[in-house]
């Protein structure tokens, strides 16, 4: 136990920048021309996600619920 507790601010890092980077390379539903009734006219039509960009999102999913679990296991360490 004591050595998760020492490891777990490391984990914690690394699955928050691989967390960011991923949300940051998820395509963008809301344009901003769409919030102002304009776009390329697919505004607020859903999409498919398929191959890659399919699993990046589900990744996403992923390490969200790893980086909850790991501050609840941090939590109850009292790290």
């Amino acid at each position: 136990m004591e050595l998760l507790a020492q490891a777990l601010p490391f984990i914690l890092i690394l699955i928050s920048v691989a967390l960011s980077g991923l949300i940051l390379l998820q395509r963008s539903g809301a344009e901003l021309g769409g919030a102002f009734g304009g776009g390329d006219g697919g505004g607020g039509t859903l999409y498919t996600r398929r191959g890659f960009e399919k699993i990046m999102f589900v990744t996403t999913i992923v390490l969200g619920v790893l980086f909850i679990l790991a501050n609840f296991a941090s939590l109850l360490l009292g790290k």
